[in-house]
Order: structure tokens, then sequence, then C-alpha cells
């Protein structure tokens, strides 16, 4: 298999948890639920970091998304 090819589905493996981990979070923060909301916040926004570090997003993407989290999570209180 190609260097490329791993390399693409290890990115998409990546891209599939910061996903699922957002949906999670959104469904908490529409819920009104502050302590799995401060618990999936924290998850998401390490999520984001290491994606960045590894270059799988921007670093510019990550904190785009964490800022706008936490403006919804700011909001919630």
């Amino acid at each position: 298999m190609r260097t490329s090819e791993q390399q693409r589905i290890s990115n998409l493996n990546v891209k599939t948890n910061i996903k699922s981990v957002r949906t999670k979070l959104f469904a908490a923060l529409d819920g009104k639920n502050k302590a799995d909301g401060d618990k999936l916040y924290r998850q998401y926004c390490s999520l984001l970091d290491k994606s960045a570090k590894k270059g799988v997003i921007t670093r510019n993407t990550a904190n785009r998304r964490k800022a706008r989290v936490a403006a919804r999570l700011k909001a919630m209180a």
C-alpha cells in the first residue's frame, strides 16, 4: 500500500473522531447540559490541537473551531 494511501486513511480516522466528538458536544450544548459540555469541550479542543500538530488540519482551522464552540458554551451560561 502506498504511503499516501496510508496517510489518507489515517487522516480520515482523525477527522471522523473529531466529527463524532463535535456531534456529541453540540448535542450536549443543545440539551443545555453544562457539565457534559465542559468535558466534551476539553476533549474536542485536545483532538483539534493534536490534529493541527500532526498536520491533518491547519492551526487556524483548529483555532477557529475552538473559538466558535467556546462562544456557544459561553452564551449558554
